[in-house]
């Protein structure tokens, strides 16, 4: 018999060789019927899987990430099996899932695959699903792995064995579909009840653009019509609130083939944007004891192989630049130069906890493919900061960062809201984490006292810690349920010590000190297109580039119209006067086009009662107003950062 231990802290036993499906068929079959995966001792599992040893047991269904990662691994195996079924002789590469659906990149030889092909796809997905074909894990010897896709000619999996241990190779069979494969897999095809493959692109192999193209296919399941319904409904509005298209709309930014890939070009008006946010920032952080430094852009190697980032983080680097016999790389991170700050002057237990902040520049060499409007850049301006303080001080530090986040979503109105803790994988240690096991538990433990102390909602995650130190990753949601990654709050407790930082205590003894890293607005470029998106172009008064548009029904009214311009402008608002021998209907309606927030009607009964009439973007008339009234209204709205309506 084994113990098998449940997340309430229940035990029960089994015969050796029970799976996770026996398990909830045990528990309820109606639990059973909903089972995707199986979470056991920490790693995913198939649900099929024999358990042999006592064991940790979670069961993962669509409700949970791990189920819909599942799911939708198996539905690329499902579309692979269609693939094969229309065009003989296609070779495959990797099919992952992906946070929302799944891709494969295959190799069609000298076919092409068309939109059109895409329907009968989808209908032959249907066909196979109904067949509730299970997937079943085969372990394979190396060798018998390579004799395999040798005999079939598959370049693309005998490159994968490459780096493949024999001992830890499987396949995966469904119908009549074999995949070198990890899995893990749900339990059989009659799970997948609605099916849609939403696009096809271009893959260079391995992502390397002097390899070979590929075919990449997308799609997307679920259990049920009305999921995939509704999901393709939010797809709808997602496109309209794609922030490239709204930020071309509204001339927010650009981009230029001779400035390079990833390379934002900020114009006026996103400028303007940038400005504001800078200044809430400034703000906060002054309110919150934070002091202001500036920082180069770039840094002698020495200082990266002690931070860490070349052995760890080199692929996302910048090559170096050679100058007097020394590298130099554009910086990738703010954090070295920000201890070289702390390290400038001697530091005792009275100047901590020491908090600088600056909205640095930073440059990381994201490949060409994964590049995508401001979500995936290569120039970045980061709201950094950092936090050196004592242990003693670290539970408080940490919960103001995590207070300052929840300031802000209420100003940004961002409702929904999860912390991802970010832990590390003991197994890479030295490889992908620096080797300090007994620093990972005790800092981990630190973080997750201080979520569950404060009540914030957060979920564990093991492998995506930073390489130095535990991390929060705060994920948002627009308003139309689309999940961002804006924020980290990461604890380090190895940068101390690579760059000899301390400070004397209260014994005079030197101590090293802990290090908060924390950019609670993230970037300029992943932080305004969130805006974008979330607020479809429809900004606050405070942050929108353009506050007010005046529109005079006739030339005549032109005088009384910039007396109102010179009013808003003395109080700050950013206003223009739209001049065009245009009609007044022409007018309001370009200026809801361009989302400014307030039109400002002047015609001849507004000028001889020396008031305006007012019409709000969406909402229509507002009524009448004296300047002085409207004035003092609207500065009071933009001083309050009030939330857009």
């Amino acid at each position: 018999m084994i113990n098998i231990s449940f997340p309430d802290g229940a035990v029960r036993q089994y015969e050796a060789g029970v799976t996770a499906m026996d398990i909830a068929k045990s528990i309820s079959e109606g639990l059973a019927k909903k089972v995707l995966a199986a979470g056991v001792n920490n790693q995913v599992w198939d649900a099929s899987r024999p358990i042999t040893t006592d064991s940790h047991l979670k069961l993962y269904t669509w409700n949970d990430a791990e189920g819909k990662n599942t799911f939708w691994h198996s539905s690329a195996h499902l579309m692979a099996e269609a693939i094969e079924a229309k065009f003989s002789g296609v070779k495959f590469w990797v099919g992952p899932p992906l946070d929302n659906g799944f891709y494969y990149d295959v190799d069609l030889g000298d076919k092409k695959i068309t939109e059109e092909d895409l329907a009968e796809l989808e209908k032959k997905m249907n066909e196979l699903a109904k067949q509730n074909n299970v997937y079943i894990r085969t372990e394979k010897a190396k060798a018998d792995a390579i004799a395999y896709f040798t005999e079939k000619g598959d370049e693309y999996k005998l490159d994968l064995l490459q780096n493949l241990e024999d001992g830890n190779i499987t396949f995966y069979t469904q119908g009549n579909f074999t995949d070198l494969c990890r899995g893990p897999h749900i339990p059989h095809t009659g799970f997948i009840k609605a099916i849609k493959l939403t696009s096809i692109a271009g893959a260079f192999w391995k992502g390397d653009e002097k390899n070979k193209m590929l075919t990449r296919i997308y799609g997307i399941t679920f259990p049920t019509q009305k999921e995939l319904d509704d999901y393709l409904t939010m797809l709808e509005e997602a496109k309209k609130r794609d922030h490239r298209k709204i930020g071309k709309e509204l001339s927010i930014f650009t981009t230029n083939e001779d400035v390079g890939q990833g390379l934002i070009l900020w114009l006026p008006n996103g400028t303007i944007i940038i400005e504001e946010l800078e200044k809430l920032a400034k703000e906060t952080e002054a309110a919150a004891g934070y002091k202001r430094v500036v920082t180069p852009h770039l840094a002698k190697e020495n200082m990266y192989l002690t931070s860490g980032h070349l052995p760890y983080y080199a692929d996302s680097m910048f090559p170096p630049m050679e100058m007097d016999g020394e590298k130099y790389y554009l910086k990738p991170m703010n954090c070295p130069h920000h201890h070289k700050i702390f390290d400038a002057e001697p530091k005792s237990y009275r100047d901590l906890p020491y908090r600088i902040a600056e909205y640095g520049t930073c440059y990381r060499y994201e490949q060409s493919g994964e590049l995508f409007g401001l979500m995936r850049v290569r120039c970045l301006h980061m709201n950094d900061a950092h936090i050196y303080c004592t242990k003693e001080q670290f539970a408080q530090e940490f919960k103001a960062v995590n207070a300052m986040y929840l300031k802000y979503f209420k100003i940004f109105g961002i409702d929904k809201y999860v912390m991802r803790l970010s832990l590390h994988n003991p197994e890479k240690l030295g490889q992908k984490y620096v080797n300090q096991p007994e620093l990972w538990l005790e800092t981990e433990q630190m973080v997750r006292e201080v979520l569950i102390e404060t009540g914030t909602p957060f979920v564990e995650v093991q492998d995506e810690a930073a390489f130095y130190g535990p991390k929060i990753d705060v994920q948002i949601f627009s308003v139309i349920g689309r999940e961002f990654t804006l924020a980290t709050n990461q604890v380090d407790f190895a940068q101390s010590r690579s760059f000899n930082l301390s400070f004397t205590n209260q014994n005079n003894e030197p101590e090293v000190p802990l290090i908060i890293h924390r950019a609670p607005l993230g970037t300029h470029e992943r932080f305004i297109g969130f805006l974008l998106e979330h607020y479809a172009g429809n900004f606050p008064v405070w942050l929108a580039p353009l506050q007010v548009k005046v529109l005079p029904i006739s030339d005549k009214f032109m005088d009384y119209a910039t007396t109102v311009k010179t009013a808003l402008q003395k109080a700050g608002v950013r206003v223009e006067i739209d001049e065009r021998q245009e009609k007044i209907g022409k007018k309001i309606r370009e200026a809801e086009i361009s989302k400014v927030p307030y039109m400002l009607i002047v015609g001849e009964k507004e000028a001889t009662e020396n008031k305006i009439s007012v019409r709000r973007h969406g909402k229509g008339d507002a009524g009448q107003l004296s300047i002085d009234e409207f004035v003092h209204n609207i500065a009071e709205e933009i001083k309050q950062r009030k939330a857009a309506e």
